[in-house]
């Protein structure tokens, strides 16, 4: 492959519709969640190898939001989890293709997050016994497949018409900080909710960016970390289904000055979900009714020779040469927009990726979104002469310096053509 960004595209769908409300008919929704906790002594992801799961602490969730009109359909997906490869996202769309028909539901239209737990089984491959075997389990693997689409179902079946309604805020001061570069740091809180007429909890849609590193390396039990805690509060605030959508995490954008216990996690994840309900109570109308959706299935440049034996040996389960195939997706739901990231992706990128978003309303940039490719970071961390924290170690995990510049080449052809420039 050569080098720069000439993309070599294998497929592309895109469904951009005109702004017609009248004939868009209302906005419908429907959410369900399952738990996926694993089998004691799973390899858990995130730090060092051969740490097993000795137990579960809390739960572990696949939640699902499905959005529709009378013309089109999304459905919205969060996986605690370090982070699903694309080629798991093809196998939840594949087994939501078997029941759900085409006409019924396009599978295409699946977008799943995770919210990057360290304390949740090894879907990567990297965490196992040691460095030349992998850490997934196959069965596992087929178990959360499986669940996910299962729950897509369920949230399509319940479907209703909603009233849907977004605010916005800022949380994590003095504590959420950006380790690699403390000057670039994104604490902005996207939120939409999905309503009864009645008023009803639904659903709730919060993005925000936090590493969910309470918990360290000597934690053995399963935890969802600090978003159990927002679920927690979310739940008892406000009933629904509530999905916790992880941001732009990548340089170490995590918990500092804090202590790393259960307590504390659950604590600022409850905080984070008093800070949602409050600011929902003075939230504003989403204009308008349209649903739209549109994705690139791509080549990840993929510079780092590591990437590419751990592929080669099996211990990461996708094909990887000089690229890999991922996909990005750009999505709205009334005025608010969404873009997915592919990777831990400097929050550079995140202030990029809203620039490229002219809607009047929420803007939501899902990290960890259709992938999980590693640190997608700005060129300065791959200067030799760079002074940003823990560059040598980041760059190491990244597919490489052009791995940014790829992807924002691919957003910026999405927003383009959903008439965002």
């Amino acid at each position: 492959m050569k080098k720069g960004l000439h993309l070599i595209v294998f497929f592309f769908t895109t469904t951009v519709l005109a702004a017609q409300p009248n004939n868009s008919g209302r906005l419908m929704a429907g959410a369900a969640e399952a738990i996926i906790n694993p089998t004691a002594g799973t390899y858990l992801a995130g730090y060092d190898q051969n740490r097993k799961s000795s137990g579960v602490h809390d739960n572990l969730f696949v939640k699902a939001v499905v959005v529709a009109n009378r013309q089109n359909a999304l459905a919205i997906v969060t996986v605690d989890c370090i982070g699903l490869p694309y080629p798991v996202v093809q196998q939840i769309r594949d087994a939501v293709e078997l029941k759900l028909s085409a006409d019924m539901f396009n599978a295409g239209h699946i977008i799943i997050s995770s919210t990057h737990t360290h304390s949740a089984p090894d879907v990567i491959g990297i965490w196992g016994p040691d460095r030349l075997h992998t850490g997934t389990d196959s069965s596992y693997m087929k178990f959360v497949v499986n669940t996910a689409a299962a729950v897509i179902v369920k949230a399509w079946e319940r479907k209703r018409p909603v009233v849907a309604k977004y605010a916005d805020t800022a949380f994590g001061e003095g504590w959420v900080e950006n380790v690699s570069d403390s000057l670039e740091i994104d604490r902005s809180v996207a939120i939409v909710q999905f309503t009864t007429p009645g008023g009803k909890n639904i659903a709730t849609l919060t993005n925000f960016a936090c590493h969910p590193t309470f918990l360290g390396r000597e934690n053995t039990l399963v935890s969802a970390d600090f978003p159990s805690g927002f679920y927690k509060q979310m739940n008892a605030k406000l009933g629904g289904i509530n999905l916790y959508l992880q941001g732009a995490i990548g340089g170490w954008v995590q918990p500092e000055k804090v202590a790393r216990t259960f307590e504390e996690a659950e604590q600022k994840g409850k905080a984070l979900a008093g800070v949602v309900s409050s600011v929902l109570k003075q939230s504003k109308m989403l204009e308008g009714n349209d649903v739209t959706f549109s994705s690139r299935r791509f080549e990840m440049p993929v510079s780092n020779k590591a990437f590419r034996q751990m592929a080669a040996a099996g211990i990461t389960r996708r094909d990887i040469s000089e690229g890999t195939p991922t996909e990005v997706a750009w999505f709205s739901i009334g005025s608010a927009v969404f873009a997915t990231l592919p990777g831990e992706t400097s929050p550079f990128y995140s202030f990029a990726t809203k620039k490229l978003m002219t809607n009047k309303g929420p803007k939501f940039v899902l990290g960890l979104g259709q992938d999980e490719l590693g640190y997608i970071l700005k060129p300065g961390f791959f200067d030799p002469a760079t002074t940003l924290h823990a560059a040598p170690y980041l760059t190491s995990m990244s597919p490489g310096k052009e791995a940014g510049a790829a992807m924002m080449q691919v957003l910026t052809e999405l927003a383009e053509r959903n008439g965002e420039q």
